[in-house]
């Protein structure tokens, strides 16, 4: 898929945006932040729409991020390309960084580890936290999850709720094998139309050579930070256990 880098700058910042907000992002503002006019915006919208990377929920509405643009975007940090997020993100992400470092290092026993991980990681995130403990899956912050406006749908609630039911046997079955594994609304192996993403990191503990932790949260996530801390949560256990 070919995007102009002024395409891609402004898929960027709509998801971003959209994140901060929950709101579609219109081009008004985005032709303030680049400083062009709102038919420039609105023709660059409109290819990246084409692409099925943006969505107009409503006529009048701005623009959100599809699962696909989510992809996209993802991709581009997994392959060092967004180097402007990532350097936008380093002060944050070393003061969060740190208290991880420290929730985990206070404990002294595996499954306390754990468990500190993904508290930590729900008051980093503020999403949902879970990790696997031997047979059980521990879930910590449901309540940060259903607070989420997304979540006023009462079909999407359920549709987490399954996802969560059947997430353990899902993980056991599949063991995904990638270090960081990220699934956005739609690639979701169970609980389809949540519009939430699942990132896990596998390490290696007491309990099992494949073990899981990780968020489960909106598709709309500050993707950067999330999926930094939670494979930095995987590396640090399996280093600590």
């Amino acid at each position: 898929m070919e995007i102009t880098p002024r395409q891609e700058e402004i898929l960027r910042q709509i998801i971003e945006e959209y994140a901060e907000t929950a709101a579609p992002v219109g081009s008004v503002t985005m032709a303030k932040l680049f400083q062009v006019s709102s038919a420039t915006i609105r023709a660059e919208m409109a290819r990246l729409e084409a692409l099925g990377l943006i969505a107009q929920p409503h006529t009048s509405a701005g623009r959100v991020p599809t699962d696909a643009g989510y992809r996209y975007y993802v991709n581009s940090l997994e392959a060092g390309r967004n180097e402007k997020v990532i350097e936008e993100e380093d002060e944050h992400l070393d003061r969060s960084i740190h208290a991880l470092v420290r929730r985990i290092s206070a404990q002294s026993q595996a499954d306390a580890a754990i468990r500190g991980a993904v508290d930590i990681l729900v008051e980093l995130t503020g999403d949902l936290g879970l990790a696997t403990i031997g047979g059980q899956l521990y879930l910590s912050g449901i309540s940060n999850l259903f607070r989420q406006p997304e979540f006023m749908d009462t079909r999407r609630v359920q549709a987490v709720a399954r996802l969560l039911d059947n997430l353990e046997p899902w993980l056991r079955e599949t063991a995904p094998g990638e270090p960081l594994n990220i699934f956005i609304g739609q690639e979701n192996p169970i609980g389809r139309n949540s519009e939430v993403s699942l990132i896990i990191s596998k390490f290696r503990s007491p309990f099992s050579d494949r073990s899981y932790i990780g968020v489960l949260g909106p598709t709309r996530q500050n993707y950067s930070k999330v999926m930094s801390l939670v494979k930095y949560a995987g590396n640090m256990l399996e280093e600590v256990l």
